[in-house]
C-alpha cells in the first residue's frame, strides 16, 4: 500500500506502535481478535509434518529481537534478511544480535543447532510458543527455508514495503520440514527476450518464497547471446544485439552475471547457466563466420522456428570455442552445474551429434563442472555424473529410462506439465500451446517420482519449471505466467507426495493471493484456485 506516502507511513507507524503496546511477546486478546493467525495448513509448499498448538500465538512487537547463531555469518545474514522484510511493514526496529547460551531468548531465534538429523541440510524445525519463535537447522540453507515458512505464517501485510498497522501474530506449534527432492528449479529464458539484472533479481526473490533453490538461465539461442565472453567478444556485442521480433536485445557483462550469482546465493539459490549446442546456435554462428562449416556467417535471426542451426561438429575450432566459453563461464559460476542444451539438433546428423555431446561432456568435466543437458543427450553416452532434463510430452521414453537404469539422474520438466510458457487456456494472450494448455490442475496433477515409465524416484534429481520467452517481454509477463503455476511445481519438488491433494492445494494456493497482491505481483487469477474474497 503506497497511498498517502510519507504521511500515511507516519500515521501507520503510530498505529503499529500503539498496537504493539497491547500485543506483547506473550500475545494479547484485543490484537488477537483483530487478526487471525495464518494456520500451518496454509503454507506452500505443504510442510512435511506439523503439530499446531491450539490457543497459542506469538506476536511480533516493537520489542522483538532477532537472535542468530553466534558463530555463523550466514545465520547473521539470514537474520538481517528477515529483519529487512519485517521492518518495512511493521516499522519495528527488530535488532539482529548474536544468540547466547543454549536456551533461546524471548524473540525470534535462528539457530544452527538442535534440529533433528532427519531434516538434512535443507530442512528445518520451527517452534512457536507464546514467548518465542525458534528456527533450527543443520545448515544455513535450512534456516533460510524456515524463514520462508515463517514469512507465510505472518499476515500478508508483512510483505508490504510501507508501514502497516498490524498486529503480527504467528500461530503456535511445531513444524518439522524437509524437501522430497534436493533440486527444485525454475528456468528463465533470457535469450529469446533479454531481461535486465533487476528483473532477474526480482524473480529470484519471488521464487525463493516457495523454496526454489536453483535458477537455470538459458543464456544463448538462435535469437540472442546474453553473456559476455572475453575470448569471443562478438558473441555478446553482435550476437546479443537483437531478440525475437527484432527488439534491441542486450547482454550481461561478467560483472552483471557475478551480481546475479551473488544475489541468488544470498537467497540460497544456485545459478545454472546454459549455453545451448550444437543447435540453437544462430547467434553464435552469426557472430563468427569461422564457426560455420562453410565459413559464411548467417544473418542474425529474430523468428521463432527451431532446429535449423548447428555448430560445425567436424571443426577443431568448434571445440576450442566451447572450451574457452565454458572455461570463462565455469570460472564465474560457483555452482556445480553447466547446462549444455543439446535439444532440437535436427540439423546435426545423429552420429555427429553423439560424438559432439560426448566430447563436450569431457570439456565441461575438465573445468570441474557437472553436465546438465536436455534429455536428448541420452542419445550419446552420458557420463556417470551427467543429468538429463526430461522435457517430453509423453510418459514413456525408452532412451531416458534405459539411461536412468544405467545410473543417469533425471531432472523432471515435462513440457505439458511444467512449462510455464504454455497458455492457461485458449483465451490466454501470452504463451504458446504446442505442448497443450496448462492450468493449475494440470501443473499440480502429476508425481515426478512416478511419472516417466522406467524412471523411479531414486533416479529423479528433482523438478524444474522452465519459462521460455518467445512471447514474454516484461517482468509483468514473467509473473503472470509463473504465478500461480510455479508454486505448484515447487510443491511437487518439496512436499512429501502423501500431502498431495488438489482440493486442499487449491485453498492453500488461493491463500497466497492476498500476499501476492501486497507484493505487487502480477498473477493470473485462475478459476481453478479457491481465492479468498477480495484477492
Amino acid at each position: 500500500m503506497k497511498i498517502g506516502g510519507r504521511r500515511y507511513a507516519r500515521v501507520a507507524l503510530v498505529l503499529a506502535l500503539a498496537t504493539s503496546a497491547i500485543w506483547t511477546a506473550g500475545g494479547g486478546n484485543a490484537a488477537q481478535a483483530a487478526v487471525t493467525p495464518v494456520p500451518f495448513s496454509s503454507v506452500v509448499p505443504a510442510v512435511a509434518g506439523s503439530a499446531p498448538a491450539a490457543g497459542v500465538t506469538y506476536g511480533i512487537s516493537a520489542t522483538t529481537t532477532i537472535y542468530t547463531e553466534s558463530t555463523s555469518t550466514e545465520a547473521t545474514a539470514i537474520g538481517g534478511y528477515l529483519a529487512a522484510i519485517l521492518r518495512g511493514s511493521t516499522g519495528y526496529p527488530l535488532p539482529v544480535t548474536a544468540a547466547t547460551g543454549s536456551t533461546p531468548a524471548a524473540g525470534i531465534s535462528l539457530l544452527l543447532s538442535g534440529a533433528p538429523s532427519s531434516v538434512g541440510d535443507q530442512g528445518y524445525q520451527l517452534d512457536v510458543t507464546a514467548t518465542s519463535i525458534v528456527v533450527r537447522a543443520n545448515q544455513p540453507a535450512g534456516l533460510f527455508a524456515g524463514v520462508q515458512t515463517l514469512r507465510q505464517l505472518l499476515p500478508p501485510a508483512a510483505e508490504s514495503t510501507t508501514v502497516q498497522p498490524g498486529p503480527w501474530p504467528v500461530a503456535g506449534g511445531r513444524i518439522v520440514d524437509s524437501p522430497r527432492f534436493g533440486y527444485r528449479g525454475a528456468m528463465l529464458d533470457v535469450a529469446r527476450h533479454f531481461f535486465p539484472v533487476a528483473t532477474v533479481k526480482r524473480y529470484i526473490d519471488e521464487i525463493a518464497l516457495y523454496k526454489v533453490n536453483y535458477l537455470h538461465l538459458h543464456l544463448s539461442d538462435d535469437q540472442g547471446w546474453r553473456i559476455a565472453v572475453n575470448s569471443w567478444p562478438n558473441l555478446a556485442v553482435y550476437g546479443g544485439s537483437t531478440a525475437v521480433g527484432g527488439g534491441p536485445g542486450g547482454y550481461y557483462t561478467q560483472d552483471d552475471y557475478r551480481q546475479i550469482v551473488a544475489y541468488a546465493a544470498s537467497r540460497y539459490i544456485t545459478i545454472v547457466p546454459e549455453i545451448d549446442m550444437p543447435g540453437h546456435t544462430n547467434a553464435a554462428l552469426a557472430s563468427y563466420a569461422e564457426l560455420n562449416c562453410d565459413g559464411v556467417a548467417p544473418p542474425l535471426y529474430t523468428g521463432t522456428d527451431v532446429g535449423f542451426s548447428s555448430l560445425c561438429t567436424s571443426k577443431e575450432l568448434t571445440y576450442t570455442f566451447i572450451d574457452q566459453v565454458f572455461g570463462e563461464l565455469a570460472a564465474l559460476t560457483p555452482g556445480p552445474y553447466l547446462h549444455i542444451g543439446g535439444d532440437e539438433a535436427q540439423s546435426t546428423q545423429p552420429a555427429d551429434y553423439a560424438a559432439f555431446i560426448n566430447r563436450v561432456q569431457q570439456i565441461v568435466a575438465a573445468h570441474g563442472k557437472t553436465v546438465v543437458g536436455w534429455h536428448d543427450v541420452v542419445n550419446a553416452t552420458p557420463l556417470p555424473s551427467t543429468v538429463a532434463q526430461f522435457w517430453g510430452t509423453t510418459t514413456r521414453n525408452s532412451a531416458v529410462s534405459a539411461a536412468a537404469q544405467r545410473g543417469t539422474k533425471v531432472l523432471m520438466s515435462p513440457a505439458n506439465r511444467a512449462y510455464l510458457d504454455m497458455k492457461y487456456n485458449s483465451r490466454t494472450t501470452l504463451g504458446q500451446n504446442w505442448a497443450g494448455v496448462i492450468d493449475v490442475k494440470t501443473a499440480y496433477g502429476w508425481d515426478p517420482g512416478a511419472y516417466l515409465s522406467g524412471v523411479g524416484e531414486s533416479s529423479v534429481l528433482g523438478v524444474e519449471a522452465p519459462l521460455w520467452t518467445e512471447t514474454i517481454t516484461s517482468l509483468a509477463d514473467i509473473e503472470y505466467m509463473a504465478f500461480p503455476r510455479l508454486p505448484a511445481i515447487a510443491e511437487l519438488g518439496w512436499s512429501p507426495y502423501s500431502t498431495h491433494d488438489l482440493t486442499a492445494f487449491k485453498t492453500r494456493l488461493g491463500a497466497q493471493g492476498p500476499r501476492w497482491h501486497v507484493m505487487g505481483l502480477n498473477y493470473y487469477h485462475s478459476t481453478q484456485v479457491t481465492w479468498p474474497a477480495g484477492s
